[in-house]
Order: C-alpha cells, then structure tokens, then sequence
C-alpha cells in the first residue's frame, strides 16, 4: 500500500479521461479524471493508509460505472440484469451500488422505462403473449409492479380493447403456423398441438379458445368441435 507524497499527476497518452498517479517521483496507479476530481487529489498531497484505501474504493466505483455504462451501450438492461453481470466481473458490492445509484440519478438505468421498451420491442419483431411477456421480465428481475404498470400501458385503458388487440396477435401467430398443423386428422389432437403452440408464446387459455375453433372449422368441411379445448 503506497504512501507518501503525490509528486506527479500526468495525462495517460492513450485516454485523456485517466491521469498517472505518482508518489514520491514513482508511478504507482492510473486513475479517471473522476476519481481525481472526488478525492481532491493534486500534487503535494500526503497518501497515507486511509486515504489510500478510500482512492481505490473510488477508483473502482468509478471503474464499475464506466463498465455499467458500456454494457447499456450494448443493449438496454434491467437494473437486477447489470448488477448480476457486475457481480460476475468481481466488482465490490460498495462500487455496484454507486454505479447503479449513478445510472439512476442520470436516467440511465429505470426498470419502468426498461420494461416499456421491452414490450414494445417484443411485440413489434417477436410476437409474444402478455404472459410470455410477464414471465420474461419477472426472469428479468423486474418488480411486479413495475411489469403490471407497463402492460397496462402498453394495453392502454380500454380493457375490453385489449383483450381484442391480444387475440388479434394469437391469431396472427396462429395463421402463419397454420401450415403445421392443417392436416391434422382430428379435433382434441388439433387442440394439444395448435393450442400448445400458442400457450408456449404466452396466449392465456381464454385467447386462445376461439381462435381454435375458428381455425378448425374451414379446414375441417364447417365441423364445430363439441367439446372446448382441453390444453
């Protein structure tokens, strides 16, 4: 654990945003301009023992945020997704906590916003059931809460509309894998696999019940199944 005197603090050449740290004419940490800022630091200084254990703590939170940073660059991230992946790279609890308290305090990191473009996303270029939806962010480690208000803001207010507009995308869903299962000979095996289809994706029992029936019907001489599905 060096101490002493700072004597130097030079550029680094290949990043402008670090800085050399020397202590009595010796080359001892690299640290971001971040750090230098929060402790103060500036030639003359005196580094003992505590202040060199608080210079690293810095120097790693600050090395936490930049790599939180660079990971939402990547793609778009819950809050318990980062945490998980900082935890993975041996960052200490104390500097995940800054960096993640620092993403929120920039807006970088909202679960709320996060879940929002999740379902949009989603349900854009990969069709999936609200439940589907739900269980991927609940994986996601997204609190329930914030997933129930999401949905209902994707769903809008008109719950009725909603339901329709849910529907609507099982039987989209449903036509286009249509061709698997049209020749299927009979109804209660239609329903297992057709109706298992659309489970697998999310589609509650009650989406997916008429548009069973619905299907069925054109390709089976108008036959109306008796009996309800039974997935």
């Amino acid at each position: 654990m060096p101490t002493g005197t700072i004597t130097a603090l030079r550029a680094q050449a290949h990043d402008s945003q670090r800085v050399n740290l020397f202590i009595d004419d010796e080359f001892v940490l690299g640290i971001s301009l971040n750090t230098l800022a929060r402790e103060g630091l500036a030639v003359g200084m005196v580094v003992d023992a505590a202040t060199w254990e608080r210079l690293e703590a810095t120097e790693q939170a600050d090395r936490a945020l930049q790599r939180a940073i660079r990971l939402l660059e990547q793609r778009p991230r819950s809050e318990a997704e980062l945490r998980q992946r900082l935890q993975r790279l041996d960052f200490r609890s104390d500097a995940i906590t800054y960096a993640l308290d620092r993403l929120r305090d920039l807006g970088l990191l909202d679960d709320a916003a996060f879940s929002r473009t999740w379902i949009e996303n989603r349900r854009t270029f990969r069709p999936r059931g609200s439940l589907a939806l739900r269980d991927e962010l609940r994986r996601k480690g997204v609190a329930r809460d914030l997933i129930d208000a999401a949905l209902a803001d994707a769903d809008g207010e008109d719950e009725d509309a909603a339901a329709a507009q849910e529907i609507e995308r099982a039987r989209d869903m449903a036509q286009r894998a249509m061709h698997r299962y049209a020749n299927t000979p009979d109804w209660p095996t239609f329903q297992r696999r057709m109706g298992g289809y659309l489970q697998r994706r999310g589609f509650s029992f009650d989406t997916i019940r008429p548009i069973l029936k619905e299907l069925w019907q054109p390709t089976h001489n108008g036959d109306d199944p008796e009996s309800d599905p039974v997935l």
